[in-house]
């Protein structure tokens, strides 16, 4: 791999955290060291997502990554009123996760025979954060090609896609057969689910992970896996990604990954808080704001 990828600053001025009303429910626990990863777990399957920023992108609150102790609840913490502080906003987060760069260090331009890059992005956070993605490949070198089969009603990701398009980087309505898939595209990058998935998938989702799931091309996942539980790792015959990025904290499902390549992106969680939580982030070196996990 190459070591010396672009990156991206990581900029973090007066970063809030913001934690749900069962916060006391969180469970501390170290997170990932490089040496001796472990994974973090969520305490309940009916809270919100606590801890670290709520990821609230309808509302405009502040965001920080799927939170260190993941919940895969109904969200409610969605709906609380934005404060007027010093958040970061929700689109200021998902430019410093890091996707891009670690793919760059995983599959660098000069050991590829393709440039092209397929990113499918779902109706959520994960979508939004393929869209970012596919801008800053772009940016890198790639041609990013973008797979957006359902656009969410947001200013946000309106904004994204904008930006994308005003890089010129190709929406496409259609998924190519598998031939072409195979033929066209050097990686896939699922953005599609996150970690609030619950089964089964949609119907307007079955070609792409259908697709997903035969193709030849390697796949990065964005945090977690598409269609895998974000506590119990993979369902029967579920995607098995080449490269997994986990975001903030790897999720406790990640145990389960057994791809080449394992990165943790989000570097953004303040100083209190990991020792608030117990949690033994890895070391990013440098300037990086990813490191490898294996």
């Amino acid at each position: 791999m190459d070591s010396q990828s672009p990156t991206l600053e990581c900029v973090t001025t007066d970063l809030n955290i913001v934690a749900c009303d069962q916060r006391d429910k969180i469970v501390p626990a170290t997170v990932s060291s490089a040496n001796n990863l472990s994974f973090v777990r969520s305490p309940s399957t009916t809270s919100c997502q606590h801890l670290h920023a709520k990821r609230q992108s309808r509302c405009g609150s502040m965001a920080g990554r799927n939170s260190i102790s993941i919940s895969v609840g109904s969200g409610s913490g969605r709906k609380k009123k934005k404060k007027k502080d010093k958040r970061r906003s929700e689109g200021e987060v998902e430019e410093i996760v890091s996707c891009a760069s670690a793919i760059y260090k995983c599959y660098p331009l000069k050991d590829l025979t393709i440039n092209s890059v397929l990113i499918c992005c779902g109706p959520g956070n994960n979508g939004g954060d393929g869209l970012v993605c596919a801008r800053h490949l772009k940016l890198f070198g790639y041609n990013p090609i973008i797979y957006y089969p359902k656009r969410t009603d947001s200013s946000l990701y309106s904004n994204l896609t904008t930006q994308c398009v005003g890089m010129d980087i190709p929406f496409i309505s259609k998924l190519p057969d598998k031939e072409n898939l195979n033929k066209e595209y050097s990686l896939i990058v699922d953005a599609l689910f996150g970690f609030s998935f619950k089964p089964p998938v949609r119907p307007e989702f079955a070609d792409v992970i259908g697709a997903l799931l035969e193709t030849k091309v390697p796949i990065a996942s964005v945090d977690i896996p598409s269609g895998w539980d974000v506590e119990k790792g993979p369902p029967d015959e579920g995607l098995q990604p080449e490269l997994l990025i986990s975001l903030t904290a790897p999720k406790q499902g990640a145990k389960l990954f057994k791809g080449k390549y394992h990165y943790l992106g989000g570097r953004f969680v303040p100083f209190h808080m990991a020792n608030k939580f117990n949690l033994n982030l890895p070391e990013y070196p440098g300037t990086e704001c990813c490191v490898s996990l294996i």
